[in-house]
């Protein structure tokens, strides 16, 4: 693999367990979900691990979905790892207002359904978020359960999908 190639499949395929573990763990903080995506390589092309992750995620339990929403901060606040602070770049430009509008939003969701808004926010801007988050909030908790998976399955295949575009040292 030549320095500053994309890691790509067979990169992927080629790191040892462990780094690959450590990173299915960064796109999705579920050990679960992680250990059993990795169990299913190794992968053929990119398509077979984004469909992997997929399925596993479809079938992950409810409190392992707990699990993956602790690697999520609010929309809003200071991000804690590289992926989440990409992906809510256009939020640390908004106005004042929106941002606490955000936050306001941000803690009725979590009193209401229990765990943070999640949806992905790469290339929204805060007022799509604030939006999103505020007609959200008339979901009933099942409905909400559904969409918010649905949202970390966009979120994982996008971490999956820069993981394997991403240039080697």
């Amino acid at each position: 693999m030549a320095a500053g190639a994309p890691l790509g499949i067979d990169g992927f395929n080629r790191l040892s367990e462990r780094q690959r573990m450590h990173a299915l763990y960064e796109v999705c903080s579920s050990p679960i979900w992680a250990r059993r995506v990795l169990a299913g390589g190794p992968f053929r092309d990119d398509d077979a691990l984004l469909d992997r992750a997929d399925r596993v995620l479809a079938e992950l339990p409810d409190a392992e979905l707990d699990a993956a929403l602790d690697g999520h901060p609010r929309i809003g606040a200071k991000a804690d790892n590289a992926s989440s602070a990409r992906e809510q770049a256009r939020v640390a430009d908004a106005e004042e207002s929106v941002k606490a509008a955000l936050a306001q939003k941000n803690r009725e969701y979590e009193d209401r359904f229990g765990y943070v808004y999640l949806v992905c926010a790469s290339g929204r801007t805060a007022e799509e978020l604030l939006a999103i988050l505020t007609e959200r909030l008339d979901n009933d908790p099942d409905t909400e359960r559904r969409v918010m998976r649905s949202e970390l399955g966009k979120i994982n295949r996008l971490r999956l999908e820069r993981l394997l575009s991403k240039e080697t040292a």
